[in-house]
């Protein structure tokens, strides 16, 4: 490093405004001739201190870094498409069996439906036995009502109809003898 600043300056010295003058091409008083020296010189610097070649490792350290950042993004992206494609398929796949969840829903309400359907029949069915049975129960409660209340009218009227008709005598003959009925059927 110093000696690039040395020789920088001494280029600076040698290149002074000064020295420059008209005259022929080859002569340190010429403006053209000192600056093509000095440029020269800088090259020789720059070659000396090995300048293009550090460039050039830099240049190709930051080619290669772009390369490997390059593949590195290819190799990203590659992935990012695997994962995309496998996102996809596990999608197409969960719809798939969301589809067959809903038919197989449709299909089980279809036959809970039915089902629900033959149950309510059979309970309306079953519903209308009971009201049948009952219906005939309280009417032949009724009928046996009746029937009683007609027997106990009869009777009523036949005692009537027997008091008024029969004599004590009869009263008392009627009722040994069915004391006598009786106490043969107990016995």
């Amino acid at each position: 490093m110093r000696k690039l600043i040395l020789s920088s300056g001494l280029a600076a010295v040698i290149a002074s405004p000064a020295l420059a003058a008209t005259g022929p091409f080859f002569s340190l008083r010429n403006t053209d001739f000192v600056v093509l020296l000095g440029f020269l010189l800088f090259l020789a610097v720059l070659a000396y201190f090995k300048v293009p070649g550090l460039l050039g490792g830099l240049l190709d350290k930051r080619a290669q870094g772009i390369r490997d950042e390059l593949d590195e993004a290819r190799a990203l992206r590659e992935e990012a498409q695997t994962l995309l494609a496998s996102y996809e398929r596990k999608q197409k796949e969960v719809a798939d069996q969301a589809d067959k969840i809903v038919a197989n829903a449709r299909t089980e309400a279809e036959t809970a439906a039915v089902q629900a359907h033959k149950d309510l029949d059979a309970t309306i069915a079953r519903r209308m036995a009971s009201a049948e049975e009952r219906i005939a129960s309280a009417q032949a409660s009724a009928v046996k009502d009746v029937r009683d209340r007609a027997a106990m009218v009869a009777v009523a009227a036949a005692r009537d109809v027997i008091a008024q008709v029969t004599s004590a005598a009869d009263k008392d003959r009627m009722i040994d003898e069915s004391i006598d009925e009786v106490g043969a059927k107990l016995h």
